[in-house]
């Protein structure tokens, strides 16, 4: 498990967020409904080459949940910037991840954020985007948050498998399920689902094109939220190379095949 042992209040907001290796900067962006826990794989695999810094998003994993909280994708990338400023970052490597890649565009294109390299995958980028599951919870945000505790998990449970292409371990799961349980993560869970809106991507998305850093763009082919259709399309307006499609993995790459994302890093800092 990654540790998170540093809370900046940003905007009202408590921020966890922690660090690990030596070396130049890398920022890692998790995406919905997960935590930075996503990168607990990843990480030990590159902190030899650089000093990792990774946060839990506003209302996720350990950062601050409370009701009437705003943790929509329009106060992600202003933390991010904040954090920027917190970290005394310029231009570090990214690591970008569903809500996370969409963090980082927002921050790149609407923040002024400049990175050295840019590895993102399986993003909410590109609209359309929401499951079946996201629009009936905006409708109805209130009963999902009410339901009884044995619902509520079975519920957490299978939507959080729909995410990977092989089965998630028990451990997996857990991790993955607790910051949503219990009378404070039940309703953030469906507050953040609730607020999942294509509008913070549609004002972003007129605005895409080349990055002025290397981009590799990242694709689960058999990713079921967000199809590898929507990869190729975001490589060829931000970056110079075509998205590379992972072979046996869903949208939860970091799951299902871990080592493609280390070896991309790889691969792009040893070109740097």
């Amino acid at each position: 498990m990654l540790d998170l042992p540093n809370t900046t209040i940003i905007e009202g907001n408590a921020v966890r967020w922690g660090k690990a290796g030596n070396g130049p900067p890398l920022v890692a962006l998790h995406g919905t409904p997960f935590s930075s826990q996503v990168w607990r794989r990843i990480v030990p695999q590159l902190a030899d080459r650089r000093t990792i810094y990774y946060f839990d998003l506003v209302g996720y994993g350990l950062s601050e949940m409370r009701e009437g909280q705003d943790v929509s994708l329009a106060v992600q990338n202003k933390t991010l910037a904040a954090l920027f400023a917190e970290w005394g970052l310029e231009r570090p490597d990214m690591l970008a991840h569903d809500f996370g890649g969409a963090t980082a565009l927002r921050a790149y294109y609407m923040n002024g954020l400049r990175y050295s390299s840019l590895t993102i995958f399986d993003a909410v980028a590109l609209a359309p985007w929401g499951s079946a599951l996201v629009q009936h919870v905006r409708q109805h945000e209130a009963a999902f948050s009410g339901m009884p505790d044995y619902m509520h998990r079975a519920l957490l449970r299978a939507y959080l498998q729909t995410a990977a292409y092989n089965p998630l371990s028990e451990k997996a799961l857990e991790i993955y399920s607790t910051p949503w349980l219990g009378p404070v993560g039940q309703p953030a869970f469906y507050r953040q689902i609730a607020q999942m809106d294509q509008k913070f991507t549609d004002e972003v998305e007129g605005r895409y094109g080349r990055m002025d850093c290397p981009v590799t763009v990242l694709w689960g082919r058999n990713d079921e939220w967000i199809p590898f259709e929507k990869g190729v399309a975001l490589a060829a307006l931000i970056s110079d190379v075509d998205c590379i499609a992972v072979d046996d993995s869903g949208h939860l790459v970091q799951e299902d095949r871990p080592e493609i994302i280390v070896a991309a890093v790889l691969k792009r800092l040893n070109q740097a």
